[in-house]
């Protein structure tokens, strides 16, 4: 249970009720505060769409920082995500093997932003080694927007995880089809 209470619409000033387009519960939280909402959903914006990197590489970096930290919500909502944007049911095997050490059935640069995802998310920074393998595969933008992406993703798992968001029960089977081991609340 939310340590907030979900706000809705008509509770928002008129000029905030834009922060609830999308009815999801994390916004729904977030929007006690009105101006952190909107900076929040700017930055995911511009990852979601207006950044050069490719969408289903960006989605496995979610994903990965999804499984790493077990963080049902963010697991569960690109879980959905993901398979919007090109995400195999392999892929989603594949990320939760490579997290794991088990290897899988990524491809090299995949294991690679997984591999980066892990350092970032457990030790607060990608490794040198790491980051100079991905520069060979990425341009300075995409790489710029590769590290953007896991270091906003690590923060909202932290926000998911602090505040104890709720998945939404349309989310629930993904997290059945593809259940986390150890679910961070």
């Amino acid at each position: 249970m939310a340590r907030l209470p979900y706000l809705e619409k008509s509770e928002l000033a008129p000029e905030n009720q834009d922060l609830l387009k999308r009815e999801i519960t994390l916004f729904k939280c977030m929007v006690h505060s009105p101006n952190a909402a909107r900076a929040f959903q700017g930055l995911g914006g511009f990852i979601r769409h207006k950044s050069r990197l490719d969408p289903r590489l960006r989605e496995i970096a979610i994903l990965a920082v999804g499984w790493l930290t077990q963080a049902p919500y963010e697991w569960s909502h690109h879980v959905k995500i993901g398979q919007e944007f090109g995400v195999s049911e392999d892929d989603i095997r594949g990320v939760i093997a490579a997290c794991d050490g088990k290897g899988g059935s990524l491809e090299p640069v995949a294991v690679m932003i997984v591999e980066a995802a892990r350092e970032m998310t457990n030790g607060l920074a990608v490794s040198d080694a790491t980051f100079e393998r991905l520069r060979a595969s990425f341009d300075n933008e995409c790489l710029t927007d590769l590290v953007i992406t896991m270091a906003f993703y690590n923060a909202v798992v932290r926000y998911l995880g602090t505040m104890r968001i709720d998945v939404e029960p349309e989310y629930q089977p993904y997290l059945e089809k593809f259940p986390l081991k150890n679910p961070m609340y």
